[in-house]
């Protein structure tokens, strides 16, 4: 049996990518910072809780990293663990930098330490590009990051690539355009919006105030990009994979199609420019060719068809007000 180590156990990734590893048979170790302070909500809402063994461990204390490797051994890492919010980030940069930095450098360096044979997948973000010169996004494209968050993430991914060209470790990147689904945090935009659409019709809010909606992001589905992170670790050599749509929309037309869909009045809908962030990206969707040929991974759904599934599951759970 293999056992898989995952950070960030706890988010909508390393929810969904925990199910998946236990129908592949592995032994599943989770990572949180407090048994007291973290929420299990997704992985009990997925029902696989009490599959799980779950440790406390402070990413940013390398001697807990090395304790909790040594004595669980695991064959694979998934480092999903970040301060994940653009938006927060530019908030809060120092603390943003430091613990995405660092708690990287701590895992890689507990790897190079106890077992260099041991797989690292590093979740990288498609907010490292930035200022886009040319699109597609492929795996060749130039980083420009526009944030804090994407700063932290281009460091990241580089101190990966840095982890398997000087010491020879199977370090990995997949760098992930936009994923949804139900387990998404709730000050993400897709959830804001399809809570703040259910609120107004459940008479809690009068409208729903949004930033910028003349954006365009390449969406995908959650559930359907964690295999693809399994994948990355499967081959024989390591290597880091653009995993997307391959397409962008609106976020104006994701708004509108929501409101639609719901039958709530388009006026509802109000932008306002204090919810501009200071730098953004107007455009950006990627290629996922390298992972349909290398990886055996396709994705060709509809972000609408997302929607639909989202706007239902929403639905459902919007008495229980499950927090996430």
């Amino acid at each position: 049996m293999k056992t898989a180590l995952i950070t960030g156990v706890t988010g909508q990734d390393g929810a969904y990518l925990s199910k998946l590893l236990l129908s592949k048979g592995y032994r599943v170790i989770g990572l949180i910072r407090s048994f007291m302070g973290t929420n299990t909500v997704r992985l009990k809402y997925l029902k696989i809780l009490d599959q799980i063994e779950l440790y406390e461990c402070d990413l940013q204390d390398l001697s807990q990293v090395i304790k909790i490797i040594l004595e669980t051994k695991p064959q694979e890492i998934y480092n999903l663990a970040a301060q994940s919010s653009v938006s927060l980030s530019f908030q809060q940069p120092i603390g943003t930098l430091q613990f995405n930095i660092n708690s990287v450098l701590n895992i890689l360096e507990a790897i190079r330490l106890i077992n260099p044979s041991m797989k690292f997948y590093q979740a990288s973000s498609s907010e490292m590009f930035g200022k886009v010169e040319e699109l597609p996004i492929t795996e060749n494209s130039k980083f420009y990051p526009l944030s804090p968050y994407a700063i932290s993430k281009v460091a990241a991914h580089y101190i990966a690539i840095n982890y398997r060209d000087s010491y020879n470790l199977f370090t990995c990147c997949g760098i992930l355009f936009n994923h949804e689904s139900y387990l998404r945090g709730n000050h993400f935009f897709v959830k804001k919006v399809i809570r703040g659409a259910l609120d107004i019709i459940n008479g809690k809010r009068e409208h729903l105030e949004l930033g910028n909606l003349e954006l365009k992001r390449d969406f995908g589905s959650s559930e359907h990009y964690v295999e693809a992170m399994w994948k990355i670790l499967q081959r024989d050599t390591p290597d880091d994979f653009v995993i997307c749509s391959g397409r962008s929309v609106y976020l104006k037309e994701i708004v509108e199609y929501v409101f639609n869909r719901l039958d709530i009045p388009l006026n509802k809908i109000i932008t306002k420019q204090t919810l501009f962030r200071p730098t953004d990206i107007r455009d950006i969707y990627g290629s996922n060719e390298k992972a349909e040929r290398e990886l055996n991974w396709s994705y060709h759904i509809s972000f609408f068809d997302v929607l639909d599934q989202l706007i239902e599951e929403e639905k459902v759970n919007y008495s229980e007000d499950i927090k996430l």
